[in-house]
């Protein structure tokens, strides 16, 4: 029999009558003679409320503080699903991610696992015990309650699964598996029944909001399957797996409404003016993508780059502080954008993927802003408002008609 670790998300467990679905799930998995832990989520729009509540008694919520507030909403379902086990006759017993010995660096609500010793998590499943751990959360050196960022729990299940030599590390949630895109947006996307490492992680950085991306980083270095299925029906999932492909083929289409463009003009054309820029920025714990530096005219040049949407205010903050010291004229940015991507192992290698992407935006009148790419993506910054669109016909092109031409 397996050694099974499932996550289940905030949907999962979102009431009473869906916390003890998923505890009948378990108890069947465990009757079955397999070895289970399982992670979970806070209960709905837990997270999202505790948030709230913190910003209507602090315009600056603390980190430190933040961390122990969210912290607790994975407490509550822990326990409570722990105790919906336990009264259907199979022993359970819940863990923090503090008690699951997982731990962190200093980071406050973006913290990195450093290590995991789970010693009484591997205490409790030899004694026969189903295991329930918080998601999202850890401890530090300084014994500070830490936690992992937004869709933390996904990667808590794949680090405890690796630490604790699990056979396979489910996620389940409140979708069938992985999509060639958002089902909401194109209704003929089609799920995918595998999908690499590598274009599972490019899809979770690029918009895909089915895996934290950081769970699919750890999972390819320690080669630990991951399973995506729904925790509502028994369909098969998708499986996310170490398999790489030599011929071009796009697996799916992405999109990102939450970032933001920034540009500072007029910057010295001389060495350590980019350093000093994004010397700020890596200080404040900011992440920047699609840095775009122009040719130089007269000794200066502008510089480009996006930011998730919930760093563009601390950003045009810290950078109009600092613009006299930078040497720029001005800082010009645009809230109003996306990011649609192509993903596909070796779709840069193959010159007609970028050809037919950029005829399809031409063709459905999407401007081009930026535009970036790997060897498995394709990735063009937009106006927010071509997203859909733009994601309907690309699908069209790439997913639609290559899959009808393959049963001709």
């Amino acid at each position: 029999m397996a050694f099974i670790v499932q996550k289940y998300g905030g949907t999962s467990v979102g009431n009473p009558e869906r916390i003890l679905s998923v505890a009948e799930r378990i108890v069947r998995l465990k009757k079955a003679g397999h070895s289970v832990l399982v992670v979970v989520s806070a209960m709905g729009d837990t997270t999202d409320d505790l948030l709230t509540l913190a910003r209507e008694v602090a315009s600056d919520p603390p980190k430190r503080e933040l961390d122990m507030l969210l912290s607790s909403g994975e407490r509550i379902s822990m326990a409570l699903l722990s105790m919906a086990i336990n009264d259907m006759g199979v022993s359970a017993v819940s863990f923090t991610g503090s008690q699951s010995g997982i731990l962190t660096d200093t980071s406050h609500t973006e913290a990195r696992i450093l290590s995991i010793s789970g010693t009484r998590l591997k205490e409790a499943i030899e004694k026969d015990k189903v295991v329930i751990v918080a998601g999202f959360q850890g401890c530090s050196h300084e014994r500070e309650v830490t936690t992992l960022g937004r869709g933390g729990s996904d990667t808590t299940a794949v680090a405890l699964a690796i630490a604790l030599k699990a056979d396979r590390c489910e996620i389940l949630t409140d979708v069938d598996g992985v999509y060639s895109a958002d089902p909401r947006i194109v209704k003929n996307a089609k799920k995918l029944d595998y999908c690499s490492y590598d274009e599972m992680l490019e899809m979770a950085w690029l918009g895909a909001k089915v895996l934290h991306p950081r769970s699919v980083e750890i999972a390819k270095k320690f080669d630990m399957p991951i399973i995506v299925a729904s925790s509502f029906n028994d369909n098969k999932g998708t499986l996310v797996k170490g398999e790489d492909m030599e011929k071009a083929e796009v697996r799916a289409i992405t999109f990102n409404r939450e970032i933001a463009k920034v540009s500072i003009t007029e910057v010295p054309d001389v060495p350590g003016t980019a350093a000093s820029v994004f010397e700020l920025l890596s200080n404040a714990h900011i992440s920047c993508s699609f840095i775009v530096q122009s040719q130089s005219h007269h000794g200066k040049n502008d510089i480009t780059f996006t930011v998730n949407e919930k760093d563009f205010k601390a950003t045009m903050n810290l950078l109009e502080s600092n613009l006299k010291k930078i040497g720029g004229k001005e800082i010009i940015s645009d809230i109003n954008i996306a990011t649609i991507s192509v993903v596909g192992t070796g779709v840069v290698r193959d010159p007609r993927v970028a050809s037919r992407v950029f005829k399809t935006l031409a063709a459905c009148e999407t401007n081009i802003d930026l535009i970036s790419s790997s060897n498995i993506t394709l990735t063009c910054v937009i106006k927010e408002r071509d997203v859909e669109k733009a994601v309907q016909q690309l699908h069209k092109e790439f997913i639609i008609n290559e899959n009808s031409e393959r049963l001709e």
